[in-house]
């Protein structure tokens, strides 16, 4: 399966990833386009899609996704930053003694887009009152932080792919940079560009109108995006588990 994805993977990242190749001389863009890369890597593409398709589920039905993507996004900024900073202070040493954490959070990845492909399936059902849960101020914005955990760990989900990206091709540039600092953010916003470009996409297409239409593909569309979560739960879990 691994196999599969990294040719998925490669032809897609290609392009960016020559392209990238071709700007070396001018770092921001170099550093952005490899974040491009790095969405695309294997152990990045079911972790996107599977946000792609928990919060499209949302915004086909007229909810808000603006902050929980913005929140999505600033977790992988903080992640990513987060390693910059420790390169930065203990030197490029310290990628490989971090190595073996990194397949711990990425086993992370498949129970939880299982857990919530279940939950839109209906198999279980939280306890608390969901209207209640929203007219909260105080609980939105604890509720915006299940997205941020989530770009938090699928970035620290890393493969050797990413491991490269990030620690052979992307630090060495910080590091020799007097602004090197804000380039594990920028690849971090990088990221997120495939994903971003999906929802423009949904939004160009005004998906929200199949809801007016049709109160039944609301629920359809929520059972189908449980099946896709679920699939791809799975999947990550075939993967990266055995």
């Amino acid at each position: 399966m691994y196999q599969l994805l990294s040719e998925i993977s490669q032809f897609f990242s290609q392009p960016f990833l020559q392209l990238s190749q071709q700007l070396q001389h001018v770092p921001i863009l170099f550093v952005f386009l490899l974040g491009v890369v790095g969405a695309l890597v294997p152990c990045q593409i079911t972790g996107n899609a599977g946000v792609f398709f928990l919060y499209s589920n949302q915004a086909v039905k007229q909810k808000r996704v603006f902050l929980p993507l913005l929140s999505f996004t600033v977790g992988k900024i903080v992640a990513f930053t987060m390693l910059g900073g420790i390169v930065w202070l203990f030197g490029r040493e310290i990628g490989s003694a971090l190595t073996p954490y990194f397949p711990l959070l990425r086993k992370l990845v498949g129970p939880m887009f299982l857990l919530i492909g279940l939950f839109f399936l209906g198999v279980f059902r939280l306890r608390w009152n969901w209207t209640s849960f929203e007219l909260s101020e105080r609980v939105k914005r604890i509720k915006l932080f299940g997205p941020f955990l989530l770009g938090f760990t699928i970035s620290l989900a890393f493969c050797p792919t990413m491991f490269v990206l990030f620690f052979l091709t992307l630090m060495p540039v910080a590091l020799a940079s007097p602004v090197g600092f804000i380039y594990p953010g920028l690849f971090a916003i990088g990221t997120t560009v495939p994903l971003l470009f999906f929802f423009i996409l949904l939004w160009l297409f005004d998906a929200k109108k199949l809801v007016k239409k049709s109160r039944k593909f609301g629920v359809a569309l929520q059972q189908i995006t449980g099946i896709i979560l679920i699939v791809l739960g799975i999947w990550e879990i075939m993967t990266y588990w055995f």
